[in-house]
Parts: C-alpha cells; structure tokens; sequence
C-alpha cells in the first residue's frame, strides 16, 4: 500500500532511517559545509547576502542566522542568503536522474528554520534534524523525478526542492499531515520554475534556482502553519506522480541516487575530467605535447562548451576549458577558482582546442547518467583514446571517505582556519547522535562568521 506522502512526512520517525541513509546524511552536512565556506568568498555570495539583508528583516517568527555569517534575518531571508552561498560553488551534492541539487537548497532552509526555533526556545537534536533533512531529501528527489517525467521544459533544482523544504519545515513546524499537504502545494505552485538550459547556455549568477527555492519552501511552511492552504502538489499526488511514490518508505531515492563532486564545475564536465586526467598520467604526456582534445558527450553537455570563460559563473558551466585546466595543471580545485586562471595561456591554448561532439548514442544512454568519451591528440598527431566513462562520485564509483574529507578541508581550511573545520567535521560526522547542546554547538560553528 502506498504511504501518502504527507503521511510519510508527518510520521517518520528517526528509528526508520536506515544507516545507508544515515551516512549520506552525515556525508552530506560535511560536504555541504565545505561548499558554503568557499562560497561564503565569493561575489555571487556577498551579492545575495546584501539583497537578502535589505529586504528580509527579522518577524514573529524568530531569528535565524546566516550560513557562515553569523548576521541575523527571517528563515525565509536566511535560507535564500545560504542557498546562493553553496549554489555559488558548483561542488555540492547532486543526484543525475534528477539533473540537479538537494543539499544546496534543504541544509541552508532547515538550519535556517532549526535556528529560529532554537532561538524561541525549542531545544532540537540531531535525531530531530536527521529526521527532518531525510524527509525533506526524499521527498525532493521524488518530486523531481516527477516534474522531469511530466514538464517539457526542463527546470532548475529550486523547482522541486521547494516542495521537500516545504514539507520539511512544516514538520519542523509541528504542522499535522494535512497541513503538510497544503505546505507542499504552495511550495510547488510558487517554486522558481526557471529554466535550467537559459543558464547553461547564458551563465549567470542565477544557477540552479535553489536561492529561491530554499525560501520559497521556508516560506510555504510558516503559511501552512498559519492555515494558508495550496494542496495538491501535483508532483506529489497528480496521477502521473504515482508510479514515482508507490515504494515510499521502502526504498530511499536518496541512498540509490546522491552523488558527491571531486570537482567544482558542472557535473557534466566530469567524466571528461576523469578522462583526461588517466589520459595524461597513463600516456605520460605533459600539457606543451597536446595538440588538441575531442569529447564525445551527450547533447545539452555539448552546449557547456565554454572555452573562453569571463567570470566563475561561465567556468562554472563549461566543459572545454576545466578540461584544459586540468590538462595543465593537474587539478580542478579552488585555487583554479580565480581570474589569473581565467587568463592562463597554456589552458587557453587547449580550451581553444577543446572540441565537443554531439553523440547521440551517448546522448540515450545518459538517461540518469552522464557519459563521455575524450581523445587526446599529441603534437604527432597520435590519438590517445580513452573509453566512454561515466564520473566519479556516483554511487557505482563512489568516493571515498578520505577524498570527501580531503575536499572539505581543501575548501574550508582557507576560510574558517583548521581548528573549526576539524570541529565540524567531527560533529558532522554524528550529528544525528548530538544532544541539543551538542547540536546547537554545531549550528554555532557552521553559522558564525569566519
């Protein structure tokens, strides 16, 4: 029988979450911290951060502050700060059936929400928060999946995860199963349904719609709470969502579908990363012996292309020219993250030889996953081809502990010094066996300033 999902969302308990999710969870609050440290640098951030100060000023519900800022605004105005913070940085966790982002938008909403009650009194645990984080994953993952299997266009990350926010904080809230129903509604019916491809094909600072996505589900909580209603979500209980909640509670999108990034770029440059950079160590070839590069990939990757960026957002989604970068430098990491980078001749000269081919076998199979297939030409004129791969990350190639803390102390070190990122790595690491002392003490450390 299959659980509605705001029955599912009202009644989970911490004692249904099995330690596979468990460990994505705890995977998950690590990465997603390292994320917002380097992102709380840069100028995407510091922009959000300014408008959100101007227009969402503290109300009666309490207030919480900013991912690693410390300054204080609504939830709703401390969720859309954060999630531009970690959306600033494209290195968070993702999930390729749903072609987007979770964490990006639900940690900076419910440490926002969690705080806010926090501040008014309410004691909460890291049992409280696991339950809350894990309905809010699984109940964005499948309303996505829904969304891309009904709608023609295909829409940003802040589109469905305004509905599992929405019907996270209503939980939080202690909002019953109906008003959940109505949360998620309006959620969904106010989501930013911003197209994913106008991004890709014109890079901004818009991203991956979570900045307001994030606030949106914030926002459609505290109005359900009030008695505002929104019910249905289409993504949740219209006749074409069915086939797509009907093992609800049995089986966790998101144990099968998180992935994790080695690097801070597009997910669909990575199977090319991971190429090239096997082609470079096997062969033996130094960035000056390399002609030119060909990826074979599937079609919107293709329209990354991106060999001459201008700014992080245009390296941020592209292909050609992280593909070079890590051709010259060996690397795609934070200190690639900068303008001289940008201006580098030897990775321009291969960005510029960079081509990219539209495969449309390649193309049918990336169906839930993302393949591609590079060829490195030397200065003979030899072809070095690697076979078509898919990247590192999945769940199918995971990585491994050591590599997810080497990347969090890689982008956190810089920012909040050594000693606070070995706190909140291991607080991270059982945050949902935290008192409320315990767990305040790690909100504390992910949310003040540098």
């Amino acid at each position: 029988m299959t659980i509605p999902m705001s029955t599912f969302a009202e009644n989970l308990s911490y004692g249904d979450l099995p330690e596979p999710l468990l460990q994505v969870l705890r995977c998950s609050f690590l990465d997603t911290m390292g994320v917002a440290a380097i992102g709380s640098t840069t100028e995407l951030s510091d922009l959000a951060r300014k408008g959100a100060l101007a227009v969402f000023g503290t109300g009666n519900a309490g207030g919480a502050r900013i991912l690693m800022d410390g300054r204080t605004l609504s939830p709703a105005g401390a969720a859309m700060a954060g999630a531009f913070m970690v959306d600033s940085i494209d290195a968070h966790d993702g999930s390729s059936p749903n072609k987007g982002h979770a964490g990006s938008a639900i940690f900076p909403a419910l440490l926002a929400v969690a705080d806010a009650m926090r501040a008014n009194g309410t004691p909460i645990t890291g049992r409280d928060f696991a339950t809350w984080v894990a309905v809010a994953y699984e109940i964005s993952y499948r309303s996505g999946q829904v969304q891309h299997a009904t709608c023609a266009d295909y829409h940003t990350s802040g589109a469905w995860t305004a509905v599992g926010v929405a019907a996270a904080c209503a939980r939080m809230l202690g909002c019953d199963g109906e008003a959940i129903r109505h949360a998620a509604g309006i959620g969904e019916y106010h989501g930013p349904r911003s197209q994913m491809m106008r991004c890709i094909d014109f890079p901004t600072m818009l991203r991956d719609g979570v900045g307001w996505g994030a606030p949106t589900g914030v926002t459609a909580a505290y109005l359900a709470f009030e008695g505002f209603t929104g019910a249905p979500a289409l993504t949740c209980e219209g006749q074409d969502a069915k086939p797509f909640w009907a093992d609800l509670g049995d089986t966790w999108f998101t144990v099968r579908d998180t992935h994790y990034k080695p690097y801070p770029c597009c997910r669909w440059a990575h199977p090319s990363l991971d190429a090239v950079q096997v082609l470079m160590t096997d062969n033996n070839l130094t960035h000056d012996r390399v002609k030119a590069v060909n990826i074979k990939t599937f079609h919107n990757a293709t329209r990354l292309a991106g060999h001459e960026p201008q700014s992080l957002d245009d390296f941020t989604y592209a292909i050609a020219f992280p593909v070079a970068t890590m051709i010259v430098r060996g690397q795609v990491g934070v200190n690639e993250l900068t303008p001289e980078t940008l201006q580098d001749p030897d990775i321009l000269r291969i960005s510029r030889a960079t081509r990219l081919i539209d495969d449309p076998h390649l193309t049918k199979i990336s169906e839930g996953k993302r393949w591609a297939q590079v060829t490195i030409v030397d200065m003979d004129g030899k072809e070095h081809i690697d076979t078509p791969r898919t990247p590192r990350g999945d769940t199918d190639l995971p990585l491994s502990d050591a590599e997810i803390s080497t990347k969090f102390h890689n982008f956190a070190d810089p920012v909040l010094g050594q000693e606070r990122a070995d706190s909140i790595e291991k607080l991270s690491a059982e945050f949902d066996t935290l008192d409320a002392d315990g767990f305040a003490k790690l909100m504390g450390l992910c949310l003040a300033a540098p």
